[in-house]
């Protein structure tokens, strides 16, 4: 027995028991056949009584009420399937699980919305913490032994994020530090103070602009780069491939490229400060008639004990934020190239952004540390 109904007038109660289920959608449609619709005007539907109600024999039900209503009868339902009717409306109503009125315009109840994006972010930052306890616990191993430390892969990694972005990030350097010199040179100029440009380009590009700088010009070339291939590599289903083998994917893609850009951004960052300072130095001695011998002596009094350090110290912290996002939001890829797209644009923005917050928190230390 799946439904009892109970006729009174234009009045019907139907009540429902027994298991709801994909397995019983046969017998259930039968006994609904025997059940007597025409003329109900006003119908209720129980199902406090029912052992379990499935996403099928809520279908069932659905079709039910549907039949109802369409011959004008106004139906009501109350119990717990009244849920899992409204589950089923909610997914049906546009495809996002949103209700709209009759323009098609989404209306999104403000508690409703506010709780799916509080949900949303707390499986994003869990998944965040996942990744990061997996890459944790994996680090320690790779160095039991050289071939799970896979030096060629680091090798190929330096290479492609350190040796091809050195004519990039020299320009940039180069270029910033032409116009720091040259707007300082305009301010300093009228108070006589043209000699404390030196200070300002030295103490800037190797403190900030220099590292800065070159992790925001690896975070749009590398983290998209390791974005887009382990991405791609999720759709083409070589990820699952390396699983079905036995063979650890964060081990195989991750590390190789987190050692990677660890070793290569502190390279291209001396890089960088050297052509900086030798772009400060050109404008200078082209602009205020400062001899090289003077710049490279006034900057020799700039630079204290840790000033070059403070800018190597952060190159690291920086690789392995750009590293770690670039990975990780290529490790999330799913089903679509649009996804990928996707992924890699808001690995670029977040590597960014976590270098400029990295960055503003050393900002705070060096100070409270007078450094």
């Amino acid at each position: 027995m799946f439904i009892v109904a109970r006729r009174s007038a234009d009045r019907l109660e139907l009540e429902l028991a027994g298991e709801w289920r994909a397995l019983r959608l046969a017998e259930i449609a039968a006994e609904l056949d025997t059940v007597r619709l025409d003329g109900a005007r006003r119908v209720t539907v129980s199902t406090d009584h029912v052992a379990s109600l499935d996403l099928s024999g809520a279908w069932q039900l659905r079709e039910l009420i549907e039949r109802l209503r369409s011959a004008g009868a106004e139906v009501t339902v109350h119990g717990p399937g009244a849920d899992t009717l409204k589950l089923i409306d909610d997914a049906l109503a546009d495809g996002s699980g949103i209700p709209t009125i009759d323009n098609g315009t989404a209306v999104a109840q403000p508690v409703q919305a506010l709780g799916r994006q509080v949900v949303r972010r707390w499986q994003e930052t869990l998944a965040g913490l996942d990744f990061l306890g997996r890459i944790s616990v994996l680090l320690p191993r790779t160095f039991t032994s050289l071939r799970r430390l896979r030096p060629t892969s680091i090798t190929r990694h330096v290479y492609d994020t350190g040796i091809t972005a050195i004519p990039i990030v020299s320009l940039i350097a180069f270029l910033i530090s032409v116009i720091l010199a040259y707007m300082s040179a305009q301010q300093l100029r009228n108070f006589g103070a043209e000699v404390f440009v030196v200070d300002l380009v030295t103490i800037g590009v190797l403190r900030e602009l220099g590292v800065l700088l070159t992790a925001i010009i690896v975070a749009g070339r590398s983290g998209s780069s390791f974005a887009a291939e382990i991405g791609a590599m999720r759709l083409n289903e070589e990820v699952d491939a390396l699983r079905a083998t036995g063979v650890d994917p964060l081990e195989v893609l991750v590390l190789p490229r987190i050692f990677g850009l660890v070793i290569a951004l502190p390279l291209l960052t001396m890089i960088a400060d050297l052509v900086g300072l030798t772009g400060g130095a050109v404008l200078c001695h082209f602009l205020l008639d400062m001899p090289i011998a003077q710049f490279m002596d006034r900057a020799d009094d700039a630079i204290g004990p840790t000033t070059f350090w403070v800018g190597i110290i952060k190159a690291p912290v920086f690789a392995l934020l750009i590293a770690m996002a670039g990975t990780y939001r290529g490790m999330q890829v799913r089903q679509s190239s649009r996804e990928l797209g996707r992924l890699t644009t808001v690995a670029v923005v977040e590597s960014i952004f976590l270098v400029i917050l990295a960055d503003a928190l050393f900002a705070v230390i060096f100070m409270e540390l007078d450094i």
